[in-house]
């Protein structure tokens, strides 16, 4: 089925890269990274080179068995149903459909409104105000959710495609200067989750296109 090394298109910054990169390195994958810099040149995402491979000019892209994906939670899933182990998704029908809501509501609900492509829309001034209020209504519903489905991590004590949306979106709220203080289970998790090997060597400042001055 595999043709070649997996070609993974990504931003050492993108939360949505993040993601797939936690679930490669989790499932053991080896691959090769082509760096997309969302920033330099205009934004290499609208080169017309990698418009043939992602029409909606967005990283990450995946090319692995032949084919290339688009969308995070749609590359894990194919990751999933490919390379079942270990289990991103519980067998559990009900967990299961937790682990989705929790995805869905970062990758849906949280994420997209304080991605670049928006902040550019909101102007200079506006962005830190706009970012954070993205996010805190999203923490807030999220931080009642995750009390009543958390374990360890997000959906109980296993490592889920949820907690792969988590460290990311936890990271930006860092990024964007939003007080955890309100959201102690958001926190209690996302300290667990960047104590395991896999969320550390996908990390951003871990990339091979981290800036210099932001690498650890």
């Amino acid at each position: 089925m595999q043709l070649g090394k997996p070609i993974l298109y990504s931003y050492f910054r993108s939360s949505c890269s993040w993601r797939v990169r936690i679930a490669l390195a989790l499932k053991n994958i080896d691959y090769e990274t082509v760096a997309i810099n969302l920033t330099k040149d205009g934004g290499q995402q609208f080169s017309e080179e990698f418009q043939a491979l992602n029409p909606m000019k967005q990283v990450p892209a995946l090319k692995i068995d032949g084919i290339t994906i688009g969308q995070s939670l749609a590359i894990i899933e194919y990751l999933e149903e490919t390379r079942p182990t270990p289990r991103l998704l519980p067998r559990d029908p009900k967990k299961r459909a937790q682990v989705r809501m929790v995805s869905d509501l970062i990758a849906s609900g949280i994420q997209p409104l304080q991605n670049l492509s928006v902040l550019k829309q909101v102007g200079q001034e506006n962005q830190l105000t706009w970012a954070q209020q993205a996010i805190t209504s999203g923490f807030n519903a999220l931080e009642q959710i995750l009390q009543s489905t958390a374990g360890r991590y997000c959906v109980g004590d296993e490592v889920s495609m949820a907690d792969l949306c988590l460290a990311p979106q936890v990271a930006n709220a860092d990024r964007f200067k939003v007080d955890l203080t309100p959201y102690p289970t958001i926190s209690r998790i996302n300290k667990s989750l960047l104590a395991l090997e896999a969320f550390h060597v996908s990390h951003p400042c871990r990339q091979p296109d981290t800036p210099p001055e932001l690498r650890a």
